[in-house]
């Protein structure tokens, strides 16, 4: 049953996170890093989905370190007020809470992440900071081609949309050439293809972007 609880960053902060554990034995541990728009349904659906398909999930709240009980929805005012809490954010202090969630997570086994928009930026920065990552696939991370020389410390699988005006492809042929070991998938959408509530979604790329992800899951962490 999916449940609230508490964790506790190796500063000392205190976050919630939203948890969803496998009907069986999990075949291992899942950290799912939110949009700007906080843990909100969406990323709720996210997280009870993969653990429908065996993982031990949890999505820690890191807007909690500026506001507690972020949700917000995808209209302008959310977008609005998401990127005024990520501009508050500190990106170090993020990698502490998603390493609490790794820590979590890893009662369950080997442990992945998966990210979305700012949360797939965080996921490539914990590929190469965060401590007992088995594989990360970071979707649609704003910023990644700048930090394209980073060393992944696990395989990367990055979902890109050809369509994004936020991403352009440039940048992501960019990081293609600096990170030859990273697999880089592109789909003909927008920013947001995978996010139902958004005007951006898109079915067809969600679906096989979530199969790719599903297969390397499986082939790296169980």
């Amino acid at each position: 049953m999916p449940a609230s609880i508490t964790l506790q960053a190796a500063d000392g902060h205190r976050l919630s996170a939203h948890v969803a554990e496998p009907a069986g034995t999990p075949r291992g541990g899942l950290v799912v890093v939110q949009e700007i728009f906080g843990v909100n349904d969406h990323v709720r659906r996210v997280v009870e989905g993969y653990a429908a398909d065996g993982y031990l999930t949890v999505a820690p709240a890191l807007f909690d370190r500026v506001e507690p009980g972020v949700e917000l929805g995808y209209d302008d005012a959310g977008v609005q007020r998401g990127r005024a809490l990520k501009a508050a954010s500190d990106a170090q202090r993020a990698l502490l809470d998603l390493a609490a969630a790794v820590t979590h997570a890893a009662r369950a086994g080997r442990v992945g992440m998966v990210g979305y928009c700012w949360g797939g930026l965080l996921t490539w920065l914990a590929a190469a900071n965060v401590d007992g990552l088995a594989a990360a696939v970071p979707y649609y991370g704003g910023g990644i081609p700048d930090h394209a020389a980073l060393a992944p410390r696990c395989p990367v699988l990055a979902h890109f949309g050809a369509r994004d005006a936020l991403i352009p492809l440039a940048g992501v042929e960019a990081l293609r050439r600096a990170q030859p070991g990273v697999d880089v998938q592109v789909y003909d959408a927008g920013h947001g293809f995978n996010c139902e509530q958004r005007a951006s979604f898109d079915a067809a790329a969600a679906a096989l972007a979530r199969e790719r992800t599903l297969a390397f899951l499986r082939r790296h962490v169980g």
